[in-house]
């Protein structure tokens, strides 16, 4: 590593620019805020002595004795563990783990609450999926009830997968003034090779499997506790929180139940004590986490070819840090970041091989050599990310830190700056008379990427099965699955519809899908229109299609055209699908609220409103509190 700091990319440096100004009056406000709620001295010494006695009347006589004396950090444990989810499992043991290593430093961690932790893996196509989004807003509620009882210096976040580490992150930002570690909990060890469970999905669409072949094969695949390893949304969280600098150094992918994991998660208790203010090096989140740390994760996003729905996961968790981040930053960034990553569903190797081949370090290493990220951010580990080129090894029981590979060990998995896989990031914003939405292009062969063909509508995802079996779709076709917002029923994942789509490709077919719903963070082959905001029920010209009409989507200049002539396209009714059915059981009735309030796509389909957004703009006259 050179002793000096490489200039940063233009462009880089540009968006970090507009960020920060788009931002200015929010952020200040943000900043003013946090460090309001910042009190020196212990947080629990804010509290009456009846407050305080709740506060640990249920501790060991130690532990309780330590908190009287306000002199140590109370750590606060926020934890999705349950044991139904491979992924969230070995978070069982990780309290006991922190609780100890908390006493050795002379201080003490409480578990602060627990959160929801739902797995779209088990969901996909059934009703449970249209909560999945909102369980992100769930989350952070609920880590907030956690928090709120202020008897914490402190917050380490346990959680993983899809919606929970955004949410975790939302409740981060607006409990700023504590500082935040990120646990993980790592990878389950390889099963079935990705390209064979690829195929037998295929074989089973086509009626060429049998459902006993279908579900072997999917148990090979996910068959022990851990993260999965196909890199979609959950493995793209661990890198983005490693990027932001919220992660030690080398944590993200190391499997579960190994003593170096059980190391990790002793020295994050730790290093969060000593990040306290009691501790003597006080690190708060507010002052961590700016625009800086945002456009690392855009980046290391862009450059692994992670998961489409962090344009929605991190335009929400920037705002609930007071920043405002668009797709074009996505879009502009994505232009310089070449993709150095190939893990299914960008290539057949798992999250495993990408560790192997130099994994996080190698990449931190090749990112901040060519100028790409900020690296002079400050991190949960030191002043900058220089450290994050280094990764964990264990000497006689300790835990150190060597610096990793300088060269890919895999050049099938992971590469350099200098030899990328693609010259961009492979996500791209698409725009037109259907509206505005994401594309990504880096698992979709160039010659698969634009598609001019007729449309067939469907309002429910399960229609397209239906007329997929009955051979309907034959043919050059692009799917447009509709009122599949966050309004109309919490924007499912369409992930289910894959093999279909993929059976029709592969028989020579123009295909394509375009959807103001999700598609899984595991997007594949087929070129996939997706977020399409503003969605159908809310105005969206997707209400405006009709069987048969031409829709050509280009990703390669960004465009999502119907083409029909712009008089008949501007007479047009919207016609508004029957919906009632989305509304009612497993616990859907409950979530009216969400789907009236949820935002825009873009806006990142939240339903906290804007933040300090909303109040900059009631304060400039703009909102009224009738209308709020």
């Amino acid at each position: 590593m050179a002793s000096t700091t490489p200039a940063l990319n233009p462009t880089v440096a540009d968006v970090t620019r507009r960020i920060r100004e788009r931002s200015a009056e929010r952020r200040a406000l943000y900043e003013s805020r946090m460090a309001d709620q910042h009190k020196r001295g212990v947080h629990r010494g804010e509290l009456s002595c009846g407050n305080l006695a709740h506060g640990f009347a249920a501790c060991g006589e130690t532990d309780k004795n330590s908190l009287k004396l306000m002199n140590s950090a109370n750590l606060g444990i926020i934890s999705a563990y349950n044991d139904m989810l491979s992924a969230h499992q070995p978070l069982e043991t990780f309290p006991a783990v922190i609780k100890e290593a908390a006493r050795a430093m002379g201080s003490t961690a409480q578990f602060a609450g627990g959160v929801p932790a739902m797995c779209d893996g088990v969901t996909q196509g059934q009703p449970g999926m249209e909560l999945s989004l909102f369980s992100r807003d769930v989350i952070a509620m609920a880590t907030a009830v956690g928090l709120s009882h202020n008897m914490f210096d402190a917050a380490l976040y346990l959680g993983v997968c899809d919606k929970i580490v955004p949410g975790l992150f939302i409740a981060a930002a607006r409990f700023g003034h504590l500082p935040a570690m990120f646990v993980p909990a790592g990878p389950m060890p390889s099963g079935l090779p990705n390209k064979e469970k690829a195929r037998i999905r295929q074989l089973y669409a086509e009626g060429k499997a049998s459902r006993e072949d279908l579900l072997e094969a999917e148990s090979e695949s996910y068959h022990s506790p851990g993260t999965c390893t196909f890199y979609g949304t959950a493995n793209s969280n661990q890198l983005m929180m490693e990027m932001m600098g919220l992660h030690l150094p080398g944590t993200s992918f190391v499997n579960p139940g190994t003593e170096m994991r059980e190391a990790l998660t002793r020295y994050a208790t730790e290093q969060t004590v000593r990040n306290t203010e009691p501790g003597g090096d006080y690190r708060p989140f507010y002052k961590q986490i700016d625009e800086r740390a945002i456009v690392n994760a855009i980046v290391g996003l862009l450059a692994s070819g992670g998961s489409t729905n962090h344009t929605l996961h991190l335009v929400a968790m920037a705002a609930a840090a007071g920043l405002t981040i668009t797709w074009e930053d996505f879009t502009d960034l994505s232009a310089v970041t070449p993709s150095l990553m190939q893990v299914y569903p960008n290539g057949q190797a798992d999250i495993n091989h990408f560790q192997a081949a130099g994994g996080m370090s190698y990449l931190f290493r090749e990112l901040i050599a060519a100028g790409l990220v900020h690296s002079d951010i400050s991190t949960v580990f030191g002043s900058d990310l220089t450290a994050y080129t280094r990764e964990p090894f264990l000497e006689d029981g300790k835990l150190v830190w060597r610096e990793g590979p300088e060269r890919s060990l895999d050049t099938e998995v992971l590469r350099g700056v200098a030899e990328p896989f693609a010259t961009t990031g492979g996500l791209t914003v698409l725009d037109g008379n259907l509206g505005r939405g994401v594309i990504k292009v880096s698992a979709v062969k160039p010659e698969h990427r634009v598609v001019e063909a007729p449309i067939r509508i469907f309002e429910d995802q399960n229609d397209l099965k239906g007329a997929f079996e009955a051979g309907d779709l034959d043919r050059d076709v692009i799917a447009v699955v509709r009122f599949q917002g966050p309004k109309a029923n919490g924007m499912p994942e369409l992930h289910k519809l894959t093999p279909y789509l993929g059976v029709l490709q592969d028989r020579g077919h123009k295909v394509a899908l375009v959807t103001d719903g999700r598609m899984s963070g595991a997007s594949g082959k087929v070129p996939a229109a997706i977020h399409i905001s503003p969605e159908a029920l809310d105005g969206g010209p997707l209400a405006k299609l009709r069987d048969g009409d031409i829709v050509r989507l280009d990703a390669d200049s960004g465009s999502l055209e119907a083409k029909v002539d712009a008089r008949e396209w501007a007479e047009r009714e919207l016609r508004v699908g029957e919906l009632d059915h989305y509304h009612v059981g497993l616990g859907r009735e409950l979530f009216g609220g969400f789907r009236h309030l949820a935002m825009r796509g873009e806006e990142g389909a939240g339903v906290f409103g804007g933040f300090e957004a909303d109040d900059l703009a009631r304060q400039a006259g703009q909102i009224h509190e009738e209308d709020a």
